[in-house]
């Protein structure tokens, strides 16, 4: 009998559970990201600065040292499962996989042992002293379950199932912040002990949740399991791969993007192993102060901008494989249109996201972390900085996806190489702003020769693109000036100072204006011009002419 591929009826309708799947899961990854330092801040107590510094440290190099255990091969790993099982051949699917799951499996154990013997070094390069050596020993444990778990969700994206991907990051992230607030209370509220070991318990929380996802994964490979062994039934077998050869070549191909994905991380690393020697031999800031105002620029920041700034990174992902079908076809115009619609979309949800942040600093600095104006005007820099990092990630993205990966790195190093020169003049400068202007500039000269290659390449005209986005300004301005509005009569009954009273006065003002500003770009028919017929329907909906 002549072999056929199982069927599958459900297919499309798995498809679109899954895309679901995953929307919910990022969402509800990046908010519960925000969210829960609300209370774990308030915890912490009076070291709640000094904790966060800590965490944030620690996390900088556990997320270097990820990138570098998976070595890119998740993603392959998805794209040649897809690929294979499109061909019939799913036992080289199953082979793939199994050896893909040996080298991570030792990639793991090499990295995490590694991170964890070089602790105390990492922690003397960063200033972060002593107290940051178990710190970063704790999350070494996750770094040896990464790599497998995140061959895994490739392996289940390749086979079309979305679902236990998404799913097991959701569980992941819920059992992790569950295990990181319960032991937080219990140590500082219950037990009255010391914040350091709330740090520590709070990163091992990531190989907490890493057991939970294994959790996930491993039900749905042995619920899965007879559709699986049934693949391998049909299996062509005609094609003779050598999977080390295809692993090590996958691998070299992933350089550029493990690079450019991590882009921002070697930023996070060469402020951390500068500002606080560097502070600490120009001024006469104590070792906790200097950790305090490292967690004012660098974590506290970033729990707020990191939502918005992955609204934007996420438009040239949801394009990159249109970049890259209509760069492989030559179909110059219609990439043109593209990209010049990108940099609008990105504009259209950035700026007034951005601005929106920088008018609320104060009372969203107060919600989240503490009544703060030092903090309130770190963040104000930081919301420019994130927006030029969005920015970034979102050119480098485009670049990668019309085959000018290493022309991305070698703009992404001239950026880094850049932030090298100027990041400690720029601390002796201005302290604690210091970090997040180098970021700002460096990253800015990465975007600028960006936007120059791709002009270049695929001979975009910006004009329009820049006409649009001087009209995006106006009706950002339009929008804080009424926010600006609404923001200072709140303040006339609400008092920004109390976690309460500011986060109303946050939802007021940010609802008031994002709707003036939904509102502006539906009447002018804005919308229509970037995102479709869609508009029509939302004035139709919201009954605007």
């Amino acid at each position: 009998m002549k072999k056929t591929r199982p069927s599958d009826l459900s297919y499309q309708e798995k498809m679109i559970q899954g895309s679901a799947w995953l929307s919910v899961g990022s969402i509800f990854s990046r908010l519960i990201g925000a969210i829960y330092i609300i209370p774990w801040y308030a915890w912490m107590g009076e070291n709640a600065r000094a904790a966060n510094g800590l965490f944030n440290m620690g996390y900088t190099f556990y997320a270097l040292f990820m990138m570098i255990s998976t070595a890119g091969l998740p993603g392959a790993i998805a794209k040649q499962v897809a690929r294979y099982n499109s061909l019939g051949e799913y036992r080289t699917s199953r082979r793939l996989l199994i050896k893909a799951l040996q080298v991570t499996a030792i990639l793991g154990i090499i990295f995490g042992g590694l991170m964890f013997l070089s602790a105390p070094l990492l922690a003397q390069l960063s200033g972060g002293g002593q107290a940051l050596i178990p710190v970063i020993q704790s999350l070494s444990i996750a770094v040896i379950a990464f790599p497998c778990m995140s061959v895994l969700r490739g392996y289940f994206q390749g086979q079309q199932d979305m679902r236990p991907s998404a799913i097991s990051q959701v569980v992941e992230q819920v059992i992790r912040v569950v295990y990181m607030l319960l032991s937080v209370f219990i140590i500082m509220k219950v037990l009255d002990g010391d914040y350091l070991n709330a740090v520590i318990q709070s990163t091992f929380a990531a190989a907490v949740g890493m057991i939970g996802a294994y959790g996930v994964l491993l039900f749905y490979w042995f619920k899965d399991r007879e559709h699986s062994d049934l693949q391998l039934n049909y299996s062509l077998n005609k094609v003779t791969i050598d999977t080390k050869k295809l692993l090590l070549e996958t691998v070299r191909q992933a350089i550029p993007f493990i690079l450019l994905g991590g882009g921002i991380t070697f930023y996070k690393l060469i402020d951390q192993v500068t500002f606080i020697h560097t502070m600490d031999a120009n001024t006469n800031y104590s070792h906790k102060q200097l950790v305090d105002l490292y967690a004012l620029f660098s974590a506290n920041p970033d729990k707020l901008t990191m939502v918005v700034v992955a609204l934007g990174t996420s438009l040239a992902l949801t394009s990159l494989p249109m970049l890259t079908e209509l760069f492989t076809q030559r179909r110059r115009p219609e990439l043109a249109k593209l990209v010049n619609t990108n940099i609008q979309l990105f504009a259209f949800i950035m700026l007034p996201a951005i601005t929106g942040m920088i008018l609320l600093a104060y009372p969203l600095n107060t919600v989240f972390y503490s009544a703060d104006v030092l903090g309130s005007k770190i963040l104000v820099v930081a919301c420019i900085t994130g927006l030029i990092s969005a920015l970034f990630m979102m050119l480098s993205t485009t670049l990668q996806g019309i085959s000018h990966s290493r022309i991305a790195v070698r703009y992404w190093l001239a950026g880094l190489l850049l932030k090298v020169v100027i990041q400690v003049p720029l601390i002796q400068l201005f302290e604690v702003y210091g970090p997040l202007l180098a970021t700002a500039i460096s990253l800015s000269l990465t975007c600028g020769l960006s936007l120059w290659k791709l002009r270049k390449v695929v001979r975009a005209n910006y004009h329009l693109a820049f006409r649009r986005c001087i009209l995006i300004l106006i009706l950002t301005v339009l929008m804080l000036i009424v926010a600006l509005i609404v923001r200072q009569v709140s303040y006339l009954v609400l008092d920004p100072a109390s976690r309460g009273q500011a986060l109303i006065t946050c939802l007021l003002t940010a609802g008031v204006g994002g709707w003036v500003y939904f509102y502006l770009t539906l009447k002018i028919r804005l919308v229509d011009k970037l995102v479709g017929p869609q508009g029509k329907k939302w004035r139709h909906l919201l009954r605007i002419k």
